[in-house]
């Protein structure tokens, strides 16, 4: 019989391929020299990393099925080497000083490693955190969230010392040992695997025991309210934090004064609640369930967005962006554990795929609304109206899912009714 693997391994395993795909966050520090060097435009240089967000989302779908057929190690494996190969590649298109090839790695084919590399460890991680979903994911997640911190002031002191092309070699090929390692020991529980204290609860009856919802396949579950509910708040949430992401700098400098300097301390901030808040509101969630947080989620957001247009408070100001921010990495943290109740872990791995395509398109719709409003009105008050509108949207969309959960369960509670009747 083969030994059991320590689940608090498997945690940090997962964590490990999470800090290097998020160092994708770091982006931001090769956008100044990449123009510079190379004459690129600041839109073409931003458009890698919007790409490559988009190749996530997108890929994160596609390789759903793939992560439940072949298991989290073969996924993980895979997603090294694509996500290696789009670093590497970057740094040869650095190289050739070739736009499109650099559209290409680190775009598109480091965007399918980021894809892939997300959600491999995270559907298995469910799994082995059955008593602690939202704890489990939330350590995995908070890597992701975390993974600028530490590549951020790496990459800007390499770039400094060997020059762009020589710092994509040495990341892809560090990260590539870090991914590996994660994956090589990454593994499925058994099948119906419980922790012993969970066991022990179960058999004493010292509290109920919570049962997922349905079993449902990736092909069942979108064709169910709760599926397409979902998609709509993760879009929101996504939206409203990676507008913020995108331009927090400037609307810094432009709504109360702040200088540069201490804008881009902020940034770095930012960072860490967005890291933070993953651990603090996935386990929250544990407590307090997934749907009421997402429905605290929503209204501090919608608070926030309306008082924000007239912050001149620089304190303030801050304060309620770290906030959001910390709401931003929460709800990808809850995410996981959130599908798991909902759907089962029969196919998580497919369904967060699926569910991550609001990603790609809150990657690219965040950004375009707040610049085009800025660029229209001269202003960022009018894009917090905005998106406060939607916040409403996703505040009554996380009413009715409560409903809907409520209605599920009364009707799953009548069929065990009958079937004991029958």
């Amino acid at each position: 019989m083969m030994k059991l693997k320590n689940r608090w391994l498997i945690a940090l395993s997962a964590v490990a391929i999470h800090l290097s795909i998020g160092s994708a966050y770091a982006y931001s520090v090769f956008q100044n020299p990449l123009a510079s060097q190379l004459g690129w435009e600041t839109t073409q240089v931003a458009l890698a990393f919007t790409i490559a967000i988009f190749f996530l989302g997108v890929s994160a779908a596609f390789f759903g099925p793939f992560v439940e057929k072949k298991g989290p190690r073969k996924a993980a494996l895979l997603a090294a080497v694509l996500f290696s190969t789009g670093l590497v590649g970057a740094g040869v298109a650095v190289s050739m000083e070739s736009l499109a090839l650099f559209l290409l790695f680190y775009g598109a084919v480091g965007g399918m490693g980021l894809g892939l590399g997300y959600i491999s460890p995270v559907s298995t991680l469910v799994k082995w955190f059955p008593d602690r979903r939202g704890l489990a994911t939330g350590m995995a997640v908070f890597g992701f969230g975390a993974g600028a911190l530490i590549a951020s002031p790496v990459a800007a002191q390499l770039i400094e010392s060997v020059g762009i092309a020589s710092t994509f070699f040495i990341l892809g090929a560090t990260f590539f040992i870090l991914m590996v390692s994660g994956a090589l020991y990454i593994a499925k529980p058994p099948v119906d695997w419980k922790p012993k204290t969970m066991l022990e609860k179960e058999e004493k009856q010292t509290q109920p025991v919570k049962e997922d919802l349905a079993q449902l396949t990736a092909k069942e579950a979108v064709k169910t309210k709760r599926f397409w509910m979902l998609w709509v708040m993760m879009f929101i949430n996504i939206s409203v934090g990676i507008m913020l992401i995108s331009v927090a700098s400037p609307m810094a400098q432009e709504k109360v004064g702040m200088t540069a300097i201490a804008a881009a301390s902020m940034v770095g901030i930012m960072g860490l609640f967005n890291g933070g808040g993953r651990i603090l509101w996935a386990s929250a969630s544990d407590y307090i369930g997934r749907a009421r947080v997402y429905t605290i989620f929503f209204s501090i957001q919608l608070v926030a967005f309306l008082i924000l247009p007239t912050i001149s408070n620089v304190l303030l100001f801050q304060a309620l962006i770290f906030i959001v921010i910390s709401i931003y990495g929460g709800g990808f943290a809850s995410l996981p554990a959130f599908i798991g109740d909902l759907f089962g872990t029969k196919e998580l791995g497919a369904i967060h795929g699926l569910l991550l395509t609001s990603w790609s398109m809150a990657g690219v719709v965040g950004p375009m609304v707040v610049s085009f409003v800025r660029e229209a009105t001269n202003s960022y008050n009018l894009t917090f109206y905005i998106f406060a509108g939607l916040l409403v949207c996703a505040f009554v969309t996380s009413i009715y899912m409560t409903k809907n959960i409520k209605e599920v369960k009364k009707e799953k509670e009548l069929r065990v009714i009958e079937t004991k009747l029958a």
